[in-house]
């Protein structure tokens, strides 16, 4: 139900009931939760990518299928508990997520891949909001970041009618990093996942902190935060360390040019 493969420093973590366009049962909800805690304590583990099994989904989002046959299930929807919301369970990973958005991602499945740090998508990705269409509202986060992604006029486009937003116009607005043919998604994912575990993971996870708990503040709030953290880092930082990493840096650009 979710496979996890780990080499040099990346971790894949791949939603795996295709058969079900990997929709977010219960158990594969327990699933995700424990492979995000397990990789998240993991030293070994710089970076995370999540995808979906198949070409056809990343995620449909909540089983309908359980909500329809079990009247607790739909509480699952306003879950705070990271084992049974899988939005928790992304966030509570300190390291970055990449996202390779493989194929449609519902409702649910939108509020998934929107937790993760960036997002890459292959051209047969799609999203839709579609809890309005089926009566129900979002508890994970979709109604209040959709709108700080894209803006209020696009969000209520997508939230109040349920149409598919096709990949590249989620390039377009913002909503995705970059759209890949579909083969070559996931060795896309990978190099940027390389790319990123280069760098020291304490680094990595101490940014995307500062980054995120910036974002959710007022930007004066977010400026006197950022130079709160940071003084107390870089006071942390030797020359000896800098002059590291400027040679380690000079001879990367000399091989990417």
């Amino acid at each position: 139900m979710l496979l996890v493969e780990k080499a040099d420093g990346v971790a894949v973590v791949t939603l795996n009931r295709p058969e079900a366009m990997n929709a977010l049962s219960k158990a594969m909800r327990s699933d995700l939760f424990k492979a995000m805690t397990a990789l998240n304590a993991d030293e070994e583990v710089s970076v995370v990518i999540l995808t979906g099994a198949g070409e056809r989904a990343f995620t449909a989002g909540l089983d309908l299928k359980e909500l329809g046959s079990d009247p607790k299930a739909l509480g699952a929807a306003n879950a705070a508990g990271a084992d049974e919301n899988p939005v928790k369970a992304i966030e509570l990973c300190s390291k970055p997520v990449i996202g390779a958005i493989n194929g449609v991602a519902i409702t649910g499945g939108f509020e998934v891949a929107i937790a993760c740090d960036v997002l890459l998508a292959s051209e047969n990705a799609r999203f839709a909001d579609t809890h309005a269409r089926v009566g129900i509202m979002p508890g994970w986060g979709l109604s209040q970041k959709l709108s700080r992604l894209i803006g209020p006029y696009r969000a209520k486009e997508l939230s109040l009618s349920g149409n598919f937003l096709d990949a590249a116009t989620a390039c377009d607005w913002g909503l995705v990093n970059r759209v890949y043919p579909a083969a070559e998604l996931m060795p896309a994912a990978r190099k940027l996942a390389a790319e990123m575990a280069t760098i020291p993971v304490e680094t990595l996870s101490f940014y995307k902190r500062l980054i995120d708990d910036g974002y959710a503040l007022p930007f004066g709030q977010a400026l006197a935060l950022e130079h709160e953290r940071s003084s107390a880092h870089n006071r942390t930082v030797t020359p000896e360390a800098v002059e590291a990493r400027r040679l380690a840096i000079q001879a990367r650009g000399r091989t990417q040019g």
